[in-house]
């Protein structure tokens, strides 16, 4: 079974059944079916074939759904990608990962034009319409743009619902996500039918999201997080999906009222959006059953003030690309364990690790690595690093963690982000959770600065509520809960810390502002 199959399965068993709602909008699973067959014929019109590449550059809207689906039932390969990237960087993906086709929103237009010049390979490009002026502009194209150009709505004009595609291979790469690229230039993970059908399947059995789920979909879905969690997951299920265009806590506590949302999705900084929002009332969260954390760790103290306020129990989960992506949710039948990523969801195992891969005495603190039928292929094009990154069919995450002796995993941090000190090891994310139980504290990130004495020395980057709120106070603050060499040596207050677009904050981006002195 693949994601394509269950889609059309699923509009021929519940074809009256709403798929998603947007904005005005909303489509059966059967319109959604038939748009995804008329894309598919499209393609296959364009020459688009199996294996073929097809980038997609959009944002949450049912113009993602659609083409995601027909890609990938014409037997090519999708390739998400953020729409608010930087020329450079897009140009960089589109040409290391071969797309012979764009999928773009027409405010895009100007990068369309430069890629038909600069990007020779690429044969077609389509435009989804976001205003009334689209047409004008391209018909204002020139005349070698031009036929390359065509608009998403024409191309779903014909009056053909019915598409007859090639067989899909549980092997065939169906989705290749480009990551964010912490050292060099960003890597694209191989994601096949059987990775993304098998953990979306397993995490909606994991999480109970069946079809009488209504679920928030405000994660960008260019994302791995939002592509298996709150867009398969649902719809391979006969669920609804609620599209955000873009988060905002009064659109996602409107969207959870007007539709009587079940469950919501976000990274650490929604959740802190929505604790924070003066005009958060918590009547608007009351049908939801469950809220889904990850991406990065969610601070305990925020975990328990969000439950508290809106009284909806947040279940703390853990994933990456490489493992499309999710690997261990807090198992929602028994206790939930603040601060832990939870237990190995089905069909996934997780395993602690010495430098030696030999696997660490419970409790102890070691490489977090992973296996099951959700580990990517490999990094397209770099055979090199993806020997690597998967040994013995076992992913190696990068990540510090332990485990208890009850299976819960606790993410102690980054490999790359430890901070040593004086020989001892320091993990951010401590000090962090110490910092976020102060009432002023808003948001804050550690990272490891260089030190001449000690190696390296711990500094903080704190958004505060209170001005009066000193560094003093701050440090007198850590100084009760954590050792000395743990204790912050600089400070800084700023106005927001950066973040990449599914709102995780960037502690690399930190680290260079402090080595530019900016």
């Amino acid at each position: 079974m693949n994601l394509s199959d269950r889609l059309n399965e699923t509009a021929k068993q519940h074809d009256s059944k709403t798929a998603y709602h947007f904005m005005d909008q909303s489509a059966s699973y059967a319109e959604l079916n038939g748009a995804v067959n008329k894309m598919a014929n499209s393609l296959t019109a364009m020459g688009i074939q199996k294996g073929d590449h097809v980038a997609l550059l959009l944002g949450n809207s049912p113009h993602f759904v659609i083409s995601l689906y027909a890609t990938l039932r014409v037997g090519a390969t999708a390739i998400p990608i953020n729409p608010i990237y930087t020329p450079d960087e897009i140009a960089y993906i589109l040409r290391d990962g071969d797309v012979k086709v764009v999928i773009a929103l027409d405010l895009l237009l100007p990068l369309v034009e430069k890629a038909h010049h600069a990007l020779p390979s690429i044969q077609q490009f389509i435009l989804c319409e976001t205003s009334s002026d689209t047409h004008e502009k391209l018909s204002a194209l020139g005349e070698d743009v031009k036929e390359k150009v065509k608009a998403f709505s024409r191309l779903l004009a014909e009056e053909t619902p019915q598409y007859k595609g090639p067989e899909l291979d549980d092997d065939d790469v169906a989705v290749i996500l480009y990551t964010s690229g912490t050292t060099g230039k960003p890597k694209g993970a191989m994601l096949t039918h059987r990775n993304l059908f098998s953990n979306a399947s397993d995490t909606a059995n994991y999480l109970s999201i069946t079809g009488e789920d209504r679920v928030i979909t405000a994660l960008p879905m260019f994302h791995v997080f939002a592509l298996t969690v709150v867009l398969n997951a649902p719809l391979i299920n006969g669920g609804t999906i609620l599209i955000v265009p873009r988060f905002s806590p009064k659109d996602v506590f409107a969207i959870a009222k007007k539709y009587e949302a079940t469950v919501f999705a976000g990274v650490p900084t929604m959740y802190n959006f929505l604790y924070q929002y003066p005009d958060g009332d918590p009547k608007d969260f009351a049908s939801l059953r469950l809220s889904i954390s990850g991406g990065a760790s969610l601070p305990v103290a925020l975990l328990h003030n969000f439950e508290e306020k809106f009284n909806v129990r947040v279940s703390e989960g853990y994933g990456l690309s490489e493992a499309s992506p999710v690997t261990s949710f807090n198992p929602l039948d028994r206790d939930r364990k603040p601060g832990s990523i939870g237990t190995s969801i089905t069909n996934v195992q997780n395993k602690i690790v010495d430098e030696l891969g030999e696997e660490v005495p419970i409790g102890q603190v070691g490489e977090l690595i992973v296996k099951g039928p959700n580990v990517m292929k490999g990094y397209y094009k770099m055979p090199e690093e993806t020997e690597a990154a998967i040994k013995d069919e076992w992913l190696y995450t990068g990540d510090l963690a332990r485990m208890d002796d009850e299976g819960y995993i606790y993410i102690v941090d980054r490999k790359k982000d430890m901070i040593i000190v004086g020989g001892y090891n320091v993990y951010p994310r401590e000090i962090e959770e110490v910092l976020y139980t102060h009432e002023a504290v808003v948001e804050t990130a550690v990272v490891g600065v260089p030190d001449p004495d000690y190696g390296e020395a711990v500094q903080c980057f704190v958004v505060k509520k209170n001005p009066a709120l000193t560094k003093e106070e701050l440090i007198e603050y850590c100084g009760k809960q954590l050792a000395k060499y743990k204790l912050p040596t600089v400070i800084e207050f700023i106005e927001e810390l950066p973040k990449n677009t599914t709102g995780k904050i960037l502690r690399r981006a930190l680290r260079d502002q402090i080595k530019t002195g900016s």
